[in-house]
């Protein structure tokens, strides 16, 4: 507990030097507000006052204080951005305090990823409103969501890759300043998720303008064409008029073009905005020593043809934003009678995108992906207490101590173990209503999972096997494919027999077999269920209210362990341990709730 009440001083002091940076950077907006007011009355009355006095009473007293005026727009710009850095920031850090609280409802859940369909998602409630995904995930870009989304989706089965994730979520956790630059600069503009697509849309379709050869000439005989012009204009070998009506005609001739460069800007430019962000997120990271292989690999990621991502894709970004200058009328009819601005800077666009095509998808997804990993980093952060497993690769193994669930209060949580040690095994639970079965189930679960996609898990020690997972543990009707609860049931045990007859690995978690039948139908199905599973080779735990399952251990001595949750009964009061015991339960509570509610039990 030392090291979390460190964790949160740190989160602490970092709002209250964030919240004083805030005040002097407001004090600065106020000053630099105030001056540029002061500055640009002073250049009007200067121009006004010294018009007449010559070049040198203007330059002093209207020039010099409109340029200082200029100059103190772009500070004043700055600060503005500074400003709203330190208050993302704030917000940020007042979160993972919050959440360390268990408050996560500040992060996005995921909830457009669940699955009921899913081998395990649904049933862990991984996705959705408190759920794991949502006191994890710490993404700011749509492509790392989506990232850290799939990892949860297709957990690892290789113990190296496994290894490899551990390495580089091991690194990053100590990179807590790192995390934070690389999410407060996501934050500062939140993109869609169709943004990221579009744009790779965008660098995958053809050049229009730059592939007609004459379309590329233009803009260089248009400017020949004005320069000739109005050197013949000035040295009086051609009338003004004469220059002037070419620069008009050129002016209505670019006008053709403005269309197709609207469509253009209208589709991809406020989209393309986003790049300044990847932009940001690259420099930072190109700037940043890895050590993990991993790591190391994706900083690799981010260069392309002598040039880092970040100056690339910082170019773009400057073409995007020079082209939104053609909002003024009058510099953008100036420019295209003189240059053909608009149709220069769109094929120096297209060149870009000529240049970097394949490359920009590429570092999209590779600052998606560093972007995940900061979120499983912080998540290793805010929990000191919790450990790497071992991963073994010969064969099924799940081995732990004092395992809890995540999303459980730290100092409520009794936690419990669990240890299979050879294939074919299986753990059969048993226990009354409310005694601990279904949370111990998804705390296995829950925490068998971070294994496999290379988090730390809450537990004093683990040992896993990476098997595929696969659960169900709250199957439901489908009024829409009109399917009743127990052929939904019986559709997903078809499912896991169909993947062990396969070849897959699985460990399997189930809870209360064939819930949808009679209770003799019920007993006969579990049993060949689990004798089948038995000669399948299969792994994994099933809780029942059954306890004739507890039976099993004498055809299967060697291959079947029973534990229990009892419900004790002291005082004429209910009490639950929530701590697994060894073999079968001896007390059940519906009976007895029943009887304490005021509902007639009539005994036979």
């Amino acid at each position: 507990m030392e090291k979390l009440e460190h964790i949160i001083a740190t989160y602490q002091q970092i709002i209250q030097n964030a919240e004083l940076e805030l005040q002097s950077a407001r004090k600065r907006i106020y000053y630099i507000s105030l001056l540029r007011l002061v500055l640009f009355v002073g250049a009007i009355a200067g121009a006004i006052t010294f018009w007449t006095d010559g070049w040198l009473y203007i330059s002093v007293f209207a020039i010099l204080p409109f340029i200082l005026f200029v100059w103190l727009v772009k500070r004043h710009n700055f600060w503005f951005h500074r400003k709203d850095f330190l208050k993302k920031k704030i917000v940020i850090n007042e979160q993972e305090l919050r959440a360390i609280q268990y408050d996560f409802s500040g992060f996005e859940d995921g909830e457009e990823y669940i699955d009921p369909g899913h081998l395990y998602t649904f049933d862990l409630d991984v996705f959705g409103e408190h759920s794991l995904f949502q006191y994890i995930n710490r993404t700011s870009t749509p492509v790392g969501k989506q990232h850290l989304a799939d990892w949860f989706n297709r957990h690892l089965e290789n113990k190296e890759a496994i290894e490899q994730r551990q390495e580089a979520i091991r690194e990053l956790s100590t990179e807590l300043e790192y995390r934070q630059q690389i999410r407060l600069l996501g934050l500062l503009y939140k993109g869609k998720p169709a943004d990221t697509t579009e744009i790779k849309e965008w660098a995958d379709s053809p050049s229009y303008y730059r592939k007609h050869a004459l379309l590329r000439i233009i803009p260089v005989t248009v400017s020949i064409i004005n320069l000739v012009c109005i050197s013949l204009a000035f040295l009086g070998i051609l009338p003004a008029s004469a220059a002037g009506g070419v620069f008009i005609s050129f002016v209505i001739f670019s006008s053709i073009f403005s269309k197709g460069i609207t469509k253009l800007q209208t589709t991809y430019g406020e989209k393309l905005q986003i790049l300044s962000t990847y932009a940001d997120q690259i420099l930072f990271t190109e700037k940043k020593e890895m050590h993990s292989p991993i790591l190391q690999q994706l900083k690799a990621e981010l260069t392309s043809q002598n040039q880092t991502a970040s100056q690339a894709v910082r170019q773009l970004s400057k073409l995007m934003n020079a082209l939104d200058q053609r909002s003024n009328l009058l510099m953008s009819t100036i420019l295209n009678g003189l240059i053909f601005w608009e149709l220069r800077q769109v094929m120096r666009i297209e060149q870009w995108k000529d240049t970097h095509a394949n490359d920009l998808p590429r570092w999209i997804e590779t600052i998606g992906e560093i972007d995940a990993y900061c979120s499983l980093a912080t998540f290793t952060y805010n929990h000191p207490e919790y450990i790497y497993p071992k991963v073994c690769s010969q064969s099924f193994h799940l081995q732990a101590k004092g395992l809890g669930h995540p999303l459980m209060n730290r100092n409520k949580c009794v936690r419990n173990g669990i240890d299979i040690d050879k294939r074919p095994f299986f753990i059969i639970i048993t226990g009354a209503n409310m005694a601990g079965k279904s949370t111990y189930l998804r705390t296995v679960g829950i925490n068998y999972l971070l294994a496999c996609i290379g988090a730390p898990v809450w537990a004093e020690q683990m040992e896993i096997y990476p098997a595929r997972l696969i659960t169900s543990l709250r199957t439901s009707d489908s009024l829409t494919d009109n399917e009743s609860y127990f052929f939904a049931e019986l559709k997903r045990l078809k499912l896991i027999i169909d993947k062990l007859e396969a070849g897959e690995e699985l460990f399997i978690i189930l809870d209360e077999i064939l819930k949808g039948t009679n209770s003799m139908d019920k007993q006969k199905g579990s049993f060949a269920l689990i004798k089948q599973f038995m000669n399948m080779n299969a792994n994994g735990i099933i809780a029942t209210h059954d306890l004739l399952l507890g039976t099993l251990i004498d055809s299967f001595p060697q291959n079947i362990r029973n534990y229990c949750f009892e419900a004790d009964i002291t005082n004429n009061e209910l009490t639950f341990s929530y701590q697994m015991r060894d073999g079968v339960a001896q007390n059940m509570n519906a009976c007895f709730l029943m009887k304490k509610m005021g509902i007639a039990v009539i005994d036979d």
